[in-house]
């Protein structure tokens, strides 16, 4: 070895002496090569043992121009050892990648020092993924010493780049699993652990529902968007593509092409417009076989997986089954610690770790919370009389009926014995039905079960506390709907008490109708005004009236407070004939003023609607303010009108004939029927509050919705959405093609004077809060 090559060993003291005698090695017969090419001299059997090692070879001269370049480089680039003479990375690679190489060589030509061992990335021509290379670049000398070009020499490395990925991958999954991370984020992962390693591949997760029948989504970060949300809920079968096909099996399903595999008979339309042509679907079972879901890889060839794809479906299926069982588990542990063991409804622990949080949702949105404590009057006498196996059923059974009575948005707890409490959340500010909703509760308590040895009747008596007035904590509701109900039980049992104390200054004592009676004759309710928006203008379509109590003693008396009273009293007649003539003789005050006419929303009782003389009561309304009727809308909510449809009916084609708007409010916020919408003449759908709010955030919220859209609008029902408070909700309804809005996201309910300074500027509300 020369003195040029010997002197070169100082710079390669940190190589391992496999590398060392690998580099020296190579330096010699590229050397030996680069002389002889350039001599001209023929040396086959040293060409011949070049050109068939593995690893890539070859020589450049001072400008970065391949002098030569064994086989493998050359094939890799596609060019042959005769063509890749003369040309430089600039002819080979785009430029930035082409500028990294130059530079890096220059460098080590200009200062004689060898680069060992770096790991390059490298994009080939007409390759779709990159390939990872271990290069040493050494400068090439001549006699003299001087450098005249420099030796590459390159491993293909990119498999074991990817085990070494592949090994972190899984690392990382089983310390997500260990710190019990979020599931839908540890099976994101892993799927695109698997993606990662291969090419041109999609893969998908489904999970098993605990009935066993239908799969649902659990992870598919690049499978597009639309065919996760079509198969989404698929029920299993014997023929119901790979996944659906592969859970009823519980075996691995391979379909080479889903266009003429029978099994995707059903859904081959389905599939198509995403181009997949081959899907291969495995199921993800526990320890016992039990399917817990499954996991797809999809292609866009018609082909069968191979050896290594199945491998990696193997060890993704086992990762998938390890984090789904632990997130059961934990699931599991934590219902137990949160419900009680008899009926399954939440326990005590749930409530306080709840209650506190709607309260303060509640405060901030200036909503209205009420809960019911409720006590069963006579479960005492089925345990002593029929044993406590029977005590257990009744408890289960009338778990179930409170369960079935309730909103999704409410919710039932078992306080342990044969106590329970109601939470009624997400009520809009003027909801007057709380009452009708707590008593149908207690009578389907009340209704008749049948026992081994006979009927059973089980009564409860119920004390009622609201948010607000009746307390501003979770403990002061508790303790005041406690007292409530104890006094419930005084009076007889079977009944049901509100609290009746006035400690926050703004409630009032029920059963005082006296002072309400007072307030409607003299002077001391008063309306206010929320605008309703067309969701693409901007522009205030109509304005909503809302009655409210000005208490010469106590300020203003919510709504929640004296509403259900006037409704139980029976006030609630002469009340809404107030609010109808005030609104009526308001809004022609307002177009005397010279403002465009918009249309007035006005809420229906069940009992005025009931009462045989309100058309003509709104017919004299309407003479009475010289207001043109096609400026009055009246909202009804569905229960008023299913009570006796054949009667509303008839009510609502005498409004009709007078050309007042009619309207269904509140819709979607219990057991919304389609009848409704089909069998009465309403003009209008306004969506409820608890629905709006959710938006968009959840899917089930954003589903409903939209299709309550898009229903009414096939109905010829213009559809406006109540409780607006986001621009996030002001985006979809827009999207959704919702024609109206009204809510906070617009404007508070307003003093009669300042709706001529909102109907005069007409600001773009559906662009600024």
């Amino acid at each position: 070895m020369h003195e040029a090559s010997a002197g070169r060993w100082e710079s390669l003291d940190s190589l391992t002496a496999e590398t060392r005698r690998f580099v020296a090695a190579t330096e010699a017969m590229m050397a030996s090569t680069a002389h002889l090419l350039s001599e001209g001299v023929e040396n086959l059997r040293l060409k011949a043992i070049i050109h068939e090692l593995p690893d890539f070879l070859y020589v450049k001269d001072r400008d970065s121009r391949f002098v030569f370049a064994n086989a493998v480089t050359a094939a890799s680039l596609g060019l042959s050892a005769e063509e890749i003479a003369g040309k430089r990375d600039f002819d080979l690679f785009d430029f930035e990648a082409a500028r990294r190489h130059f530079d890096i060589e220059q460098q080590i030509m200009a200062s004689g020092a060898a680069r060992i061992d770096m790991e390059e990335t490298v994009v080939l021509p007409g390759a779709v993924k990159p390939v990872c290379r271990l290069t040493s670049k050494i400068p090439l000398r001549n006699d003299r010493g001087d450098v005249v070009g420099l030796i590459g020499v390159s491993r293909d490395i990119t498999e074991r780049k990817l085990q070494e990925d592949l090994h972190r991958g899984q690392a990382k999954l089983l310390e997500m699993i260990a710190r019990n991370e979020p599931l839908p984020m540890i099976l994101e992962a892993l799927v695109l652990m698997i993606e990662a390693q291969l090419t041109d591949i999609d893969g998908s997760v489904l999970l098993l529902d605990g009935q066993g029948t239908r799969l649902y989504h659990g992870a598919a970060p690049n499978l597009p968007g639309g065919y996760s949300r079509l198969i989404d809920g698929v029920t299993i079968g014997p023929k119901v593509g790979s996944c659906g096909t592969a859970a009823w099996r519980g075996q691995p399903v391979i379909v080479e092409d889903v266009m003429s595999d029978p099994l995707w008979e059903d859904f081959r339309g389905l599939v198509a417009p995403f181009g997949f042509r081959s899907c291969w679907s495995t199921p993800i079972a526990t320890s016992e076989n039990n399917v817990l879901g499954t996991f797809a890889l999809y292609s866009r060839e018609v082909r069968r997986p191979t050896e290594h794809e199945m491998r990696l479906v193997a060890l993704a299926t086992h990762i998938a089954g390890i984090a789904i069982e632990r997130k059961r588990v934990d699931d599991r542990i934590h219902f137990m610690a949160h419900h009680d063991d008899l009926t399954g409804l939440p326990n005590r622990a749930f409530l306080k770790e709840r209650l506190a949080g709607i309260l303060d949702q509640a405060r901030r949105n200036n909503r209205k919370v009420t809960v019911a404590y409720i006590d069963l009057d006579n479960l005492k006498d089925v345990n002593d009389g029929r044993g406590h196996a029977a005590g257990d059923e009744v408890l289960r059974e009338i778990a179930t009926r409170m369960a079935n009575s309730i909103r999704p948005s409410d919710m039932v707890v078992r306080l342990g014995g044969d106590e329970f409490l109601v939470v009624l959340v997400h009520q809009s500010s003027h909801d007057a039905g709380i009452s009708r909703r707590l008593r149908d509760l207690q009578k389907a308590i009340t209704r008749p079960m049948q026992g081994e040895s006979g009927e059973i009747v089980i009564t409860s008596s119920i004390g009622v506390a609201a948010f607000p007035v009746d307390g501003a904590t979770s403990e002061e509701l508790l303790a005041n709907a406690d007292r409530a109900m104890y006094r419930a039980k005084q009076f007889g049992r079977n009944t049901l008490q509100h609290h009746d104390g006035d400690s926050s200054g703004v409630g009032m004592p029920r059963g005082e109708q006296e002072e309400l009676h007072q307030a409607i004759t003299a002077d001391q309710l008063f309306l206010e005004y929320q605008p309703q928006v067309d969701v693409a203008t901007g522009r205030i379509t109509g304005i909503e009236a809302l009655v409210r109590w000005n208490h010469p003693a106590k300020g203003r008396v919510p709504p929640a407070s004296f509403i259900p009273i006037a409704e139980e009293t029976g006030l609630i007649v002469p009340l809404g004939l107030w609010v109808l003539n005030e609104a009526c003789r308001q809004a022609r005050n307002w177009q005397h003023m010279g403002l465009t006419p918009v249309t007035i929303a006005v809420n229906v009782s069940a009992k005025q609607f009931a009462d045989p003389d309100f058309a003509s009561h709104v017919a004299e309304a309407l003479e009475r303010n010289r207001l043109q009727s096609r400026w009055l809308e009246l909202e009804v909510t569905e229960s008023v009108v299913m009570q006796d449809a054949e009667r509303a009916l008839a009510m609502m084609e005498q409004l009709r004939a007078l050309g007042v708007r009619l309207s269904i409010d509140d819709f979607g916020s219990g057991y919304s029927s389609l009848a409704a919408l089909k069998t009465f003449p309403f003009d209008r759908l306004k969506m409820d509050r608890s629905l709006v709010e959710a938006l968009p955030g959840d899917e089930t919220a954003v589903a409903i919705a939209s299709a309550v859209i898009s229903l009414a609008q096939k109905l010829k029902l213009s559809v406006l959405a109540e409780g607006v408070e986001t621009d996030a909700q002001m985006a979809f309804l827009r999207r959704a093609r919702c024609e109206e809005a009204q809510g906070y996201r617009f404007s508070k309910p307003v003093l009669p004077e300042q709706v001529p300074l909102l109907l005069q500027a007409q600001l773009p509300w559906n662009h600024a809060p």
